[in-house]
């Protein structure tokens, strides 16, 4: 008898990794973390580890030419790689860029591209060492691929956060979806027009559509831990949304998670692009993705200290026992499941 057939998107993003990593597959003693965190972690000696991860985006899903210059989108690629490195509490070193182009794309275009990549590298200090170019017939697919390293007693994994730690984002929520309903406004208004040849003044979003098209990933998160000696109990970056992050860590760690709605740290500009669109803002900040702000766990008592030296951060809530679920408190003082967010 055959197997149900399903879709993918009945199965989801996370139930199909769940899926491929359920296979048995040869293992080599030196992988000490695979499939399951932001990095896969393999030991480089007694004392460091190498980490690696990569993205890969395809042309009408994760990016618009439309709307994206080409060298915004290669610096936002290595932020978005580097990100994945920086939430183990690593250093990343360096990255493979593969390509596969259809010919109708020009060589400018190619070029536009690796200006951001370079453009990123040198900010992160990281070097690009290669990669590959392969034709398609048709939208271009593009492959970061990011190594890293740490020391073995640094590295943060998803699974390490405790019952009463506090939830801790940095930075402000939403303002990349925001800048996104901006572009995607804009480009529908150009597609009923027609090209007359008028460019739209976006002065008045620039923030927001700033944080869509080069969103910068949290070095300086990593430098100040580090700096201070602390270490988190778990971190995850954030690319697809505060509730999901949240519960990725919840779930690897074994425990629940109780947000609290009003400390949600929500920038002006962001609020200001929901009222004009009509939506909720807090569902920008709770499911918008692509902040790339990084979302860590603390001890209440670490909280304290690390608050005096790093104050770019919001506790957003605490992990409670695994049977009280995730929940949120709005700023009414009512108590919502999120499974009535979604």
């Amino acid at each position: 008898m055959s197997e149900e057939f399903k879709t993918i998107q009945s199965v989801g993003r996370e139930g199909l990794i769940k899926q491929i990593s359920e296979y048995e597959s040869h293992s080599n003693q030196d992988t000490i973390k695979g499939i399951g965190d932001d990095a896969a972690v393999l030991k480089k000696d007694g004392k460091t580890a190498t980490l690696l991860s990569s993205d890969t985006y395809v042309e009408g899903v994760h990016f618009d030419i439309t709307y994206t210059p080409l060298h915004h989108f290669g610096y936002k690629m290595i932020s978005a790689a580097v990100s994945d490195i920086y939430a183990m509490n690593g250093t990343p070193t360096s990255v493979l860029v593969n390509l596969a182009l259809p010919n109708r794309q020009s060589a400018q275009m190619v070029d536009d591209l690796y200006k951001g990549i370079y453009a990123a590298g040198f900010e992160y200090e990281v070097e690009v060492v290669g990669g590959d170019i392969t034709a398609n017939h048709n939208n271009m697919v593009i492959t970061i691929s990011v190594y890293g390293e740490a020391d073995l007693k640094s590295i943060t994994y998803r699974n390490g956060a405790k019952q009463g730690d506090a939830i801790c984002v940095t930075g402000d929520l939403g303002a990349a979806l925001a800048g996104l309903r901006v572009l995607m406004r804009e480009k529908k208004f150009w597609e009923q027009h027609g090209n007359e040849g008028i460019q739209p003044d976006l002065s008045e979003y620039e923030f927001v559509v700033k944080r869509q098209l080069v969103p910068k990933a949290r070095k300086n998160l990593i430098e100040a831990l580090k700096q201070h000696g602390i270490k988190p109990t778990s971190m995850i970056d954030l690319t697809q949304g505060l509730v999901n992050e949240v519960s990725q860590i919840a779930t690897a760690s074994g425990t629940g998670a109780y947000l609290y709605q009003a400390a949600l740290p929500i920038a002006v500009e962001t609020r200001h692009v929901a009222d004009e669109m009509e939506e909720d803002v807090d569902r920008y900040a709770l499911f918008g993705g692509e902040d790339l702000e990084m979302v860590f766990t603390l001890p209440e008592e670490q909280v304290e200290k690390f608050v005096k030296e790093f104050n770019d951060f919001s506790v957003v809530g605490r992990l409670v026992p695994q049977e009280d679920g995730m929940k949120m408190q709005t700023a009414e003082g009512d108590v919502i499941s999120f499974d009535d967010l979604s």
